[in-house]
Order: C-alpha cells, then structure tokens, then sequence
C-alpha cells in the first residue's frame, strides 16, 4: 500500500517537475519609447529637439510580433506641419553592424572625438558636440536592424529569417512603413542613408518600397558597395584588380612610397590617369591570360609596380594581381607596418610571421574603442535608454549571413535601377574616400557607369570625393566638406519654402 502511494505521488509530481524543468518563457521587452528633449548651438543658432527611442516590433502576416528593431529618433521642435519638414533613415553595414559610426560620427548631434585625422585618441574617450550635424536640415531616425545594436529576434531559430539580404530588406522597410505611420509622417520629404553594406541596404530598399507605395526623394550612398563582383578577390573574378588599383595608388601616394616623377603629381590628376590605364591597358592585359607575351607582361608589371610603389618581380611573381591583403602588408614591408583596410591612411604594426598578412585591421582598431564608449555612456545617460541587454555594434549578434544570392555575386544595381524607373525625380549622393580599400570608390563609379541608366537619370547623381577613408567623415576636414555637401543634397533633392 505505501510503495502503491509513493508511485501515485510521484506521478502527480510529473507535471510539476517538467514545468521545473521547462526553459523560462523569453520576457516581452518594454516597447514603450523613451522620450528627452535637448538643444544644441550651431553657429550661434540654438536647436531644440526631441529624442524619441526604443524598439519598434516587427511582426509576421499572422499579427505575431517575431523580432524587435531597435531605434533613435531625432525631430526638430517647433514643426507644425511635417509635409514641411525632411526626414531621413540612417544605417550602417556590415551586414552586422549597429548605426553607431554614422550616427555618432556624422548625422547626430553629438559625435564620438577623434584625433582631426581620424587616428585613435588616448583614453578616457569623449562624446562632443557635433557642429556639423544634419539636423538643422532633417529629422533623422537611426535604425539597427535585427541582430545588431539591441535588435534582436524574439527566438533564437527566427534570427536566420531576418539575417539575410531578403529578410533584412523586409523588415526594415516593414519598420520604415510602421514609424511613418505612427508618427504620422506620410506626407513628409522622405530620405535613406546608408553607409557600406548600408548602401546594398539603401539601394534595395528603393526598388522593395516604391512598389509599397514609398517613394524617396534622395538616397546618400556613403562609401558604396551595390555590386559585390567589383570587391571579390576570388578565383576566375579578374574585376576588382582594376577597380582597386587607383586606390593603391593613393594609398602609395599618401605613404610617399611611388616615383619622384609620380609622387610630386596632384592627387586627383594622377589618378584619372591610373583609372585610364586600369580599364584600359591593364584589363587587357588580365583578360590575355598566357596569352600575354613576354614583353607586354614586363611592360604591364613595370607600370604596375610604378602605380603601386611594389616591386616589379613582386608584382609579376603574382600574375600582375594584387590583392588586397598582399598589398596591405606588402607597402610598408621594410617598416614592418601594415596599412588600414578601412582607411589606408592610417598603419599598425605588421604580423610576426613574413607568411602573414593580417593580424588586425589598424583602421577598424582606432575607431571600435571610441564609439563604443561613447555610444555605451550616451544611450543611458543623454537618451535615458536602460537596458543591461549588450549593444552590439559590429557584429556578436550575427553569426551566419544568408545572401540570398545562390552562389551568384549580391548585386543590387537592378533594384536602384528600378526606382529609378518608378520613380524619376529621386536623387542620389554618392561619397567615397580615396583611402577606402573596403568599398574602393572606382569600382562604385564602374558599378554606376554599368546600370544602363539613360543620361536624364545620370544628372540625378552627385558625387563627391573626400581625401579620406571608408569612414571619411572620422577626418576631420572631410566631416565639414560632407555637411556641406549634405545640405546641398538635401536642399537640392527637396526644396523646402
């Protein structure tokens, strides 16, 4: 009789056990946004405004709210009427990466200090005003899509859904409808800005939206990258030699490592010639093969090397091909630096091994510790936003990145091309650095000069060009020039009365 009611209780413990033993339920995080105001002084005019952030929920046909996207929002007071009134979203690449660089080191009104040359400051890092802000000229909303900054999937197996090209387009245009019609909207100047992978970003969001019925009337297109064929060293792809090859020759040029009769050219001027010979004589000589004889190799090698400040038997010893990492360590071999990967302007000191090519990106080092810090003390004490969840801000949340390209390069020129098509008053900037070794700026002239877009739309291009890197505004003497031409663009793409 007691071991029969040992058993009955133990069975009526069951549930008990497995509810014990069950993974607690994951908690709804609070949706409801934090709201601050603030003023700023830009020469001598004083701005208010308000800050509004927290996480937007993305949900799936059904109403189930699958992920939260994480946002701060920028708006002028004093507007009446929002028709009147520019408003523009902001993000950054990767794909991985939170909106931290260009919010605190371009648009926002506070910015993570740098040396004025972009180089790493000393310890304890600053947060300062930012006089150069873009926020006299629009409302700004700075989005970290899901598995970046605190954005995050509401289960860990829905994170695939959102981490590719497809579902990241989705879900920020999903945001971008819903912030629009929460905040009433509609009616207003709309803008996209994206840098690197925010550019693929941009561009697909054009060609996703405008057939949802959201038209933009400019997109800036911060160091681009649209066709991914431009930028990939890989077997078979003869392209990014080329198109790189002006920027090793301002990347020698900066170091003072080319010619006499080279180095003491003007920058600009040096370079249309490099870019001329390298779609020219250069491309030839790749497409050739083996066919190549053995004069018009040496010749090509030579010129190369002039180009490039490397030795001649090195550069032919590579098949006249020299990628990136190879010619990141191989500039400034004989002083055992390493030359930047984002910004080639700035070095670091060379691997140990001569095998090596890469311990660390100098240029990723100088600008990680600054922004965190202050993006980590700015969100708290200035926004007033508390979390204890980590903020990622290039990469930790992303492991995996699914392309959706079935083994073809990402090319996301057709879908810029396409709102274009519907959509023929949109405007376009395009920035570049001529020390950007991750987006070099001629392989994005070469992506703009292969749309098949009729020169009436080509006149809705601006370029501008900037002595600096990926991150040119990080310089700066750039960050002035890129407010200057910001205000241009807008005031172009948008007039208001």
């Amino acid at each position: 009789m007691a071991c029969m009611l040992r058993c009955f209780l133990a069975l009526c413990a069951l549930p008990l056990l497995a509810q014990q033993n069950q993974a607690p339920a994951p908690k709804t995080p609070d949706e409801t946004p934090v709201v601050r105001q603030h003023e700023i002084t830009l020469k001598g005019r004083t701005l208010k405004y308000t800050t509004t952030t927290g996480l937007m929920p993305i949900r799936n046909a059904e109403g189930v709210t699958e992920a939260h996207i994480f946002y701060m929002a920028y708006t002028l007071d004093g507007v009446t009427d929002p028709a009147k009134r520019r408003l523009m979203f902001s993000f950054n690449g990767g794909p991985g990466s939170s909106s931290v660089w260009l919010h605190l080191g371009a648009l926002g009104p506070k910015r993570a200090k740098m040396l004025d040359d972009g180089a790493l400051p000393a310890a304890p890092y600053q947060l300062v005003p930012n006089e150069e802000t873009w926020l006299d000229e629009t409302d700004i909303v700075f989005i970290d899509p899901v598995g970046t900054g605190y954005s995050r999937a509401v289960k860990p197996d829905l994170l695939a859904k959102f981490t590719s090209r497809n579902g990241d387009i989705q879900s920020v245009g999903e945001f971008i409808r819903l912030y629009l019609t929460r905040h009433k909207r509609w009616l207003s100047p709309l803008f996209l800005v994206g840098e690197s992978y925010g550019t693929t970003r941009a561009a697909g969001l054009a060609g996703h939206l405008i057939d949802r019925g959201i038209a933009f009337n400019g997109i800036a297109l911060v160091s681009t990258i649209l066709n991914f064929q431009t930028a990939r060293f890989t077997s078979g792809n003869d392209l990014p030699y080329p198109l790189i090859l002006p920027t090793y020759t301002a990347t020698a040029h900066y170091h003072k490592r080319l010619p006499a009769n080279l180095q003491r050219r003007p920058l600009r001027d040096l370079l249309k010639e490099v870019e001329k010979w390298a779609l020219g004589p250069y491309s030839e000589a790749l497409a050739k093969g083996d066919a190549l004889t053995p004069a018009e190799r040496q010749s090509t090698a030579a010129q190369l090397a002039a180009y490039t400040g490397l030795d001649a038997k090195f550069v032919d010893q590579g098949e006249l091909r020299i990628s990136l990492p190879y010619f990141n360590r191989a500039l400034l071999r004989d002083r055992n630096l390493l030359v930047g990967r984002l910004d080639s302007r700035l070095t670091g000191p060379g691997p140990r091994s001569l095998a090596a090519t890469y311990e660390f990106d100098p240029s990723m080092s100088a600008i990680r510790p600054p922004y965190t810090a202050a993006f980590n003390h700015y969100v708290r004490a200035e926004l007033g936003y508390e979390s204890d969840v980590e903020y990622h801000i290039l990469g930790g949340g992303i492991q995996r990145w699914n392309s959706n390209s079935e083994g073809e390069y990402v090319n996301v020129s057709d879908a810029l091309r396409a709102a274009f098509a519907r959509n023929p008053h949109m405007k376009v900037y395009l920035g570049a650095g001529f020390y950007d070794m991750a987006t070099p700026y001629f392989a994005a002239y070469y992506t703009l000069d292969h749309m098949g877009l009729a020169p009436e739309v080509k006149a809705n291009i601006r370029i501008h060009e900037y002595e600096a890197g990926h991150m040119y505004y990080i310089h700066l003497p750039a960050l002035a020039a890129t407010k200057r031409d910001a205000t241009a663009f807008l005031q172009w793409a948008a007039p208001l009365q």
